[in-house]
This record gives structure tokens, sequence and C-alpha cells, in this order.
């Protein structure tokens, strides 16, 4: 009996060691980034529901404005960024630039809610964007759309750009100073598992206040959640203060000269060296090809997803209810995956298998999708049968597509994408790693959105419903490029890990032949 409650706690033991690897003295660390993780993902996964659902609900809107405003505005914003971010940094500290970046944030989102969303009726500009409309025509609805919201369209900005500055500029290369390597490959998994616990939690939280509030002005839903969002950008400022007062000062975990320059040091690192290593790079350029392909592939998707969402839930709180039970669906699906399946997967069948399935499970079920949103006639019998309507199906379809699509980039893209940069030089993971995160996300995000807005054009329409058997080859091709590239990086990986393991035993054994002792003469 003593045995088998031994090897019972043995294997609970194990099981907690694998979900949770962390040594009890890195709790005063990993813990605080847990939290700063969780609270710049909630913050992100409330605006996202938020924002499609107020633009493409708009007046006179469509989920038609969502590639002009990713493709033609948040695009070359996000470059402005990034360059203004690489000059920022060679004059400021980067935690002066932290407070700074996250305080300008917050004031936009608190400008939005308490300033301008009451006042949207007065603020837009619906004489003028009629006026457009009789002149340039419906085909150019979608662009007088921008204009016409332009409050909404600025919150949609924020939100973006949210993720590609808090997120992946200020918040993983904060991680990344400070945690080391055998840190990392414990810690990072949590991480991940921290933004879809976030995601979890901001799906409920919005359906409540949609709920709540239903019937009414919802301008009172629209402030109840921004009201949240900028506690929670509170409570990132002020732990990630604490960290620097209290964490980061003790020597368990640094020497105090090598945190004072992994956090104030001024890099004179710029954009163009970044881009221009990359292509200099087949293997970086490889790392690109994915994080394009997924962004890409994953938004043009959305875009008809949400065009189809919009004409089953015109009205706003409608939309945002059955928005935020996705989000939630994919908060609960993902944190299960990357807990369970994400980390012994990569152990059990390799880099290689665990990259793959991205491109394969996105690919496949964005072009069919793709095909029964083109052939939704032949859905008839089956919404008969189940006592609904076609478009209610498809919606369904667009929804277990969505949600499948962002828990295989959660629980596996997102951390093979960063192995594959482990064993490069420290140049190639600075330079190209900075580029690649700045630019290549936004790039396929705004590549996708560049095709669907130039078919639009070409077919004389606004509607992005009707450029749909189009997208079928464009989403298969950038699949199947997709996954050449993992193949390619799965052998170079191969190969530059069995080099330095060779490495490493020859200097074992040169470090053993110099420890022997010399034989007396």
């Amino acid at each position: 009996m003593a045995d088998m409650e031994t090897q019972y706690a043995a294997k609970t033991s194990s099981w907690i060691k694998k979900i949770w690897p962390v040594q009890k003295f890195e709790l005063k660390k990993i813990i605080p980034l847990l939290s700063i993780k969780f609270l710049v993902s909630i913050v992100y996964a409330t605006l996202t529901c938020m924002k499609d659902s107020l633009i493409v609900t708009a007046d006179h809107s469509g989920a038609e404005v969502i590639p002009v405003l990713k493709g033609w505005v948040v695009f070359p914003l996000s470059l402005l960024c990034a360059i203004g971010y690489s000059k920022l940094s060679n004059q400021f500290k980067r935690s002066t630039l932290f407070y700074s970046i996250v305080t300008f944030f917050l004031v936009m989102i608190f400008l939005y809610g308490f300033v301008l969303y009451p006042n949207v009726d007065v603020l837009s500009p619906h004489a003028s964007a009629n006026f457009l409309t009789v002149k340039w025509g419906v085909k150019f609805t979608h662009w007088i759309s921008v204009y016409r919201n332009w409050i909404h369209s600025l919150f949609f900005i924020v939100a973006e750009l949210w993720a590609q500055v808090v997120i992946f500029i200020l918040y993983w290369g904060f991680a990344n100073h400070i945690c080391q390597v055998k840190e990392a490959k414990r810690a990072y998994t949590l991480f991940i598992a921290a933004g879809d616990l976030a995601t979890v939690i901001a799906g409920p939280l919005v359906l409540h206040y949609v709920s709540k509030f239903s019937g009414g002005d919802f301008t009172a839903t629209l402030q109840t959640l921004i009201t949240y969002v900028l506690i929670a950008g509170c409570l990132i400022l002020a732990t990630y203060w604490w960290m620097n007062r209290y964490v980061l000062v003790d020597k368990r975990y640094y020497d105090p000269s090598i945190t004072k320059r992994a956090l104030n040091e001024k890099t004179k690192l710029t954009l163009r060296k970044s881009i221009k290593h990359i292509f200099s790079s087949k293997y970086l350029l490889s790392i690109a090809a994915l994080v394009i392909g997924c962004a890409l592939t994953i938004n043009m998707v959305e875009v008809t997803w949400k065009a189809h969402l919009k004409s089953l839930y015109p009205a706003t709180a409608d939309y945002l209810a059955f928005n935020s039970k996705v989000t939630t669906m994919v908060g609960i699906v993902a944190l299960v995956t990357v807990l369970f399946l994400g980390g012994n997967f990569l152990r059990k069948f390799g880099w290689r298998f665990s990259a793959l399935i991205s491109p394969i499970v996105i690919g496949a079920t964005g072009a069919l999708f793709f095909a029964f949103s083109y052939f939704k006639g032949i859905l008839g019998s089956i919404a008969t049968l189940f006592g609904t309507t076609p478009l209610m199906i498809l919606v369904f379809i667009g929804a277990f597509q969505n949600i499948a699509s962002k828990v295989v980039k959660y629980s596996f893209f997102d951390c093979t994408k960063e192995m594959a940069y482990i064993p490069l030089d420290q140049e190639s993971k600075v330079k190209g790693k900075a580029a690649i995160d700045m630019v290549g996300s936004r790039l396929g995000k705004s590549s996708s959105s560049w095709l669907q807005v130039s078919m639009m054009g070409l077919l004389s329409t606004g509607d992005v419903l009707l450029i749909t058997p189009y997208l079928i080859p464009i989403i298969l091709g950038v699949s199947f490029y997709w996954s050449y590239s993992v193949r390619y990086l799965a052998k170079e990986l191969d190969k530059k890990e069995n080099a330095l393991l060779e490495e490493t035993g020859k200097a074992i054994a040169k470090a053993s032949t110099a420890a022997e002792p010399t034989p007396a003469p």
C-alpha cells in the first residue's frame, strides 16, 4: 500500500513538473512576468472583441473595411512605430520607453471611451461621406467607411498596434532580456498559457456586460469594459515598476551590472540593417516566410467569416456577444492544448512534425470554409435537417476554422518559431528576430488585405464575399510554401544541432585531455 502511494505521489509530482516546471527560487521573477503577460493579453483580447464589432457594425460599414484598415493604415503605422522605436531606443532607456508607450496607449483608449464615443454622431463626417459615395460610387464604400467612421477606425488601429508594440516589442523584449535560455525553455510555454487564460476570461467578461446592458445605450457597456482595460493597464505599469525595484536587483537572479546593462542599455540597431540582414540569409528568410504565411492565411479567412457574421448579426451587441463566445472557446482550447500537447508533441514527434501542424490545419480548414462560402447552396438540405439556415451553418463553420487556426498558432506555431532562432549566432538572433517580429507579422496581414482590396477593385465591387473563389488557390499556395519553408528549416536545424553537439563533444574531450596528469619522466 505504501509503495502504491509512493508511486502515485511520484506520478503526480511528475505531471506537476511538466505543467509547472518552475523552481521555488524563481517564483519571485516568473510570477510577475506571468502577471504582465496575462494583463497585456486580457487588454488585447478585450479590445479585439470590441474593435471588430464596432467598426464592422458601424453606419454604412462592413467587414470590407478591415482589409483597408489593416493593409493601408495599420501596416504603414506599424512601420513608423518600428522605425520610431528603433530611433527612440538610441535616446532613452528601455524602462522609460516601456512606461511612456503603455501610458500613451492607455490615454488613447480613455479618450475613445469617454470623449470620442459618446459624441460619435456629432464628430462623424456623414455629410461629406455621403457626398463622396455619390461622387465615387458604391465600389469605394469600404474606403469611405474608414473616413466616415474615423472614431471607430482610430480605436481599431490602437487595438491592432497594442499587439504589435506592447506585446511583441515591449513585453517579449523585456522577457528576453531578463530570462536566461534555460529559464525560457521552461517558462515561455507558461507565458503563452497566461495569454490563453486571459482570452478565456475576456470572452465571458465582454459577454456579461453586453447582456447586462442589452437593449439600452451601448455607451455604458463600452465604458465599463474600457474601465477594466485601463485598470489592467495601470497594473501592468505597477508590476513592471515592482520588478525593476525589487526583483531585478536580487543577486540570486542577476549580477547587478548585467541587469543594468540589459534594461537600460541604449541600442544602436536600425530597422534598415535588420531587414538587410534577413535578405542575406536563406534561413532567416524561411522564418520570415513562416511568420508572413501564418498571418496572411489567418487574416484572409477571418475577413470573409466576419462578412458572413455581419449578415447574421447586424446589431453591434449581438455581433459582439457571438464574437466574445468564439474568443472564449479559443482561449479554453488553446490553454488545454498548449499545456498538455504542445510540449509533449515537440518531445515525442520532433520540431518538424509540430511546425507542420499549423500550415496543414490552417490551409485545409481555410480552403474548406471558402469552398462552403462559395457553394453555400449545398448547405440548404443540411440546414433544413437541423432547423436552421445556411448562413447560420456557414458562420459556425467559419467560427470552427477561426478557433482551430488560432489554437494551432498559439500552441504549436509560436513555440516552434521561437525555437528556430536558438541555433543562430547572436547577431542573427538580435537583428533578424527584431525585424521579423516587428514587420513580418504585420506584412502578412497587410498582404492579405492588399490582395482582397485589389481584387474588389478589379471586380468593381465593395463586397468581399464576391471574391471568395479567387482566394482558395491563394491560401493553398501560401500554405504549401509555408510547409516547404518548415521542411527546409527542419533540415537546417538538424545540421546546426549536430554541428553544435559535435563542437561540444570536441570541447569536452579537449578539456578532459588537458585535465589528465602529465606522466612522470
